[in-house]
């Protein structure tokens, strides 16, 4: 029984990194499979398929196509730059405050308390719209709305493993603090920290995507996908292409976040049985 559990959290693992793989492939060599210039006006107002455009054309006659291939690059990739710039700089704060038990403890956790009761979206937009809307910023809000999650993450799982009769021996033995938190304590971290890495790029997904359609994310006339829901929403029932398509891959991607996170979820878990 267990050998079998352990083999359905591989074959769980291995579909997450093949779909995770197959959208960052699409997203990073997709701007060089377009067919046509993105901004080139090409077509009809929401026109049908034509021999050179296979999709049809959107609200202002651009190639669906080549705007679809183009479309996830800047949301594949700020998605991973913000989950992992929350997950390194959580995780530092987490081991220096889960280590010390301190003031700087005290700080982080009042700080991480006043975060939280402002939900992400909210604390996204509301940076967005008063800075601007640079991606470098957009990365940087969502980032430290991820923040206060991962630093609670990571300083419990720094407080349970400070206490394990391991690394009391190590500290015991006159070994530098920072030699416990990066050659003891940390390693023993990367089970919950690669799960939650997971769940922020899902999470990471929804945000960007979502401030896209509601037209604070990436600006026009670059693709994205969030942002050609939101501009072709009105044709619709003319053009389905320039939304269904770019709604399927922003729920693949999350579904193959959450795919991965499972997978190592249940990796981790089984391991920990046998």
């Amino acid at each position: 029984m267990r050998q079998v559990a352990q083999g359905s959290a591989t074959q769980l693992l291995r579909r997450g990194l093949l779909w995770f793989a197959a959208i960052l492939l699409l997203a990073l060599c997709g701007p060089w499979l377009a067919p046509h210039d993105l901004t080139a006006l090409r077509g009809e107002v929401y026109g049908p398929a034509l021999s050179g455009a296979p999709l049809g054309f959107d609200y202002l006659g651009r190639d669906v196509l080549s705007r679809v291939l183009a479309g996830g690059r800047s949301l594949v990739l700020m998605s991973l730059a913000a989950a992992t710039l929350a997950l390194l700089v959580g995780t530092v704060l987490g081991l220096l405050a889960g280590f010390s038990r301190g003031w700087a403890d005290r700080l982080l956790q009042w700080l991480a308390d006043l975060s939280l009761a402002f939900p992400d979206l909210i604390l996204v937009l509301l940076v967005v719209s008063l800075l601007g809307r640079e991606p470098w910023l957009i990365v940087a809000s969502v980032a430290f709305a991820f923040l206060p999650g991962t630093l609670r993450l990571a300083r419990s799982s720094a407080l349970a493993l400070a206490g394990q009769e391991f690394v009391e021996a190590v500290r015991l033995l006159g070994v530098p603090r920072w030699r416990i938190l990066l050659g003891e304590i940390l390693p023993n971290m990367l089970g919950p920290l690669l799960v939650h890495y997971g769940n922020l790029l899902t999470w990471a997904v929804g945000i960007l995507s979502g401030l896209s359609f509601l037209g604070y994310g990436v600006a026009p006339p670059a693709a994205d996908w969030g942002l050609m829901i939101q501009e072709n929403q009105m044709g619709l029932r003319l053009q389905p292409w320039p939304v269904l398509l770019p709604v399927l891959l922003i729920a693949s991607f999350a579904y193959a976040c959450d795919l991965l996170a499972e997978g190592v979820s249940r990796c981790f878990q089984e391991g920990s049985h046998v």
